[in-house]
C-alpha cells in the first residue's frame, strides 16, 4: 500500500497551513500553544471564521455544508489544525450529534439544527454517561414517558463536558423498560433552557470545571425532537462513538506537543546543560516519536481503507486501535512535558490565587504543565475506556 502523499495533497496541505497562519487570531493561538483553556467566545469566534470560509464542517456531506473532501484531505486538514495549533470545531456538535442528525434525522431536524451547528450558533453537550452507566452505557436509567405530543424525562447524566455553556444536549434515554437493555433506548434532543434541567459543576483534579452533572426532573421534550425511531438509539450511539474514537487518536496534537517538548527542553537546564542534550531524556522522547510514527502509519492505513470502501455509515472497528494508542501517546507527552518543567510545575494554584511559589522564578509556560498532565488521565477513559476498546478489538477485529 502506497501511503505517500500526492502532489495535489501536498499542495492542499500548504493551502491549509496558509489559511491558519493568516486567519487564526494570535491570542487564541497563544493560548493553544501554552496549553491554556479556551473560553466559549474563543471557540465561537474561530468557528465562525472557519464556517465563513466553508471549512466549519469539512467532513459533512456537501448538501449539508461540507467540503466534498475525501478521507485523505480530511485527515490532512485535521492534522494541520492540531499541529498549528488551532482549535478544533466543537466536537459535540460537529463530530457527534451533527452526523447523527444528517444520517438518521428527518428533514425538519436537518434544516433546523445543522446550519446552527456548523456556525456554532448552538452549543451542544453530550448526555450519555450516568452515575451507574459509564463504559456499560446500555445500563442507563434515565427514563422517558410519553404524554401526548411530549416526552417527560427524569434522570441524571454525569461527566457532561462544558454543559455550563450548552444550549442543547443530546441524550440517550430509556423508552422501553421491558426490552433488552440495548433495545429500549432512544436518542433525544433537549433544549437546555427547558424547565426541570439543573447543571451542577464537578471540580476536576486539575482545579477545572469543565465537566458537570445534569439533573432532569419532569423535563417535557417535544416528540418531534426524537431522532430516528423510538428504541433505536443504541444503533445511533454506536455510530456516534465510532466517529468519536477515530478523532481521539489526535495525531496532530501529539506532534505539536513533541515539537513543544523539544523547544522547551532546549531552554531548561539540567546538570549544567540543556535538558534536550541529556541521553536519558532523549531516549524517552525518541520512544514517543517512534510510537507516534507507528500510530500515524496505522491511521493512514485506516484512512486509505475508508477511501476505498466508501461511506458505509458504520464505524470501523479499527478506530478502537487508534483510540487506545492515541490516548496512551497523549498521556505520555503530557508526562514528558511535566518532566521538562521539573520543580516549576509544582505546586500549582489557579491564576486568580495569590499563593504562587516563587512567581518571579516560574516561566510563563510552566503553570499549566501539571494541570494538563492530570487532566489528560481522562483520555484513556472517555469515549469508551481502553479496556472496553480491547474487548471491541477482540470481537470485531480478531473474531475471538
Amino acid at each position: 500500500m502506497d501511503l505517500r502523499f500526492t502532489d495535489e495533497e501536498n499542495a492542499f496541505r500548504e493551502e491549509v497551513r496558509a489559511f491558519f497562519r493568516d486567519n487564526l487570531p494570535d491570542d487564541i493561538r497563544e493560548k493553544m500553544i501554552d496549553g491554556e483553556h479556551l473560553d466559549k467566545p474563543d471557540f465561537v469566534r474561530w468557528t465562525k471564521i472557519l464556517n465563513a470560509h466553508g471549512w466549519g464542517v469539512p467532513h459533512w456531506p456537501e448538501e449539508h455544508g461540507g467540503t466534498g473532501w475525501g478521507p485523505m484531505k480530511q485527515y490532512i486538514f485535521l492534522e494541520e489544525m492540531q499541529k498549528y495549533p488551532a482549535p478544533q470545531p466543537l466536537a459535540f456538535g460537529v463530530n457527534m450529534v451533527g452526523p447523527v442528525i444528517y444520517t438518521f434525522g428527518n428533514e425538519a431536524q436537518k434544516k433546523r439544527f445543522l446550519p446552527r451547528i456548523a456556525n456554532l450558533d448552538d452549543w451542544w453537550c453530550q448526555g450519555f454517561s450516568e452515575p451507574g452507566s459509564g463504559s456499560d452505557l446500555a445500563s442507563l436509567k434515565t427514563r422517558v414517558v410519553r404524554d401526548g405530543d411530549h416526552y417527560v424525562v427524569n434522570g441524571q447524566k454525569t461527566w457532561t463536558t462544558l454543559a455550563q455553556y450548552a444550549d442543547w444536549i443530546f441524550c440517550l434515554v430509556r423508552t422501553d423498560t421491558t426490552a433488552k437493555k440495548q433495545e429500549g433506548i432512544s436518542f433525544l434532543l433537549i433544549d437546555m433552557k427547558t424547565p426541570g434541567i439543573e447543571v451542577r459543576p464537578i471540580v476536576t483534579i486539575d482545579g477545572g470545571r469543565e465537566i458537570n452533572e445534569v439533573f432532569l426532573t419532569d423535563v417535557r421534550v417535544p416528540v418531534e425532537n426524537l431522532v430516528g425511531e423510538e428504541n433505536k438509539g443504541w444503533d445511533y450511539a454506536k455510530f456516534l462513538l465510532g466517529n468519536e474514537r477515530t478523532n481521539i487518536a489526535r495525531i496532530g496534537v501529539s506532534k505539536q506537543r513533541v515539537a513543544r517538548i523539544r523547544q522547551l527542553a532546549a531552554l531548561e537546564m539540567s546538570g549544567g546543560r540543556p535538558l534536550i542534550e541529556d541521553e536519558r531524556f532523549r531516549e524517552k522522547l525518541t520512544a514517543i516519536e517512534i510510537d507516534l510514527k507507528a500510530l500515524e502509519m496505522t491511521q493512514l492505513r485506516v484512512v486509505a481503507a475508508d477511501a476505498k470502501r466508501g461511506n458505509t455509515g458504520k464505524p470501523d472497528p479499527a478506530s478502537s486501535i487508534l483510540k487506545i494508542k492515541g490516548s496512551e501517546i497523549q498521556q505520555a507527552t503530557t508526562h514528558l512535558l511535566l518532566e521538562v518543567m521539573g520543580p516549576y510545575a509544582a505546586p500549582y494554584f489557579p491564576e486568580h490565587d495569590d499563593r504562587w511559589n516563587e512567581p518571579s522564578e516560574v516561566p510563563s509556560y510552566a503553570p499549566v504543565a501539571a494541570p494538563n498532565y492530570f487532566n489528560n488521565r481522562k483520555v484513556s477513559i472517555y469515549g469508551g475506556s481502553n479496556e472496553i476498546q480491547k474487548n471491541i478489538i477482540a470481537k470485531a477485529v480478531l473474531g475471538l
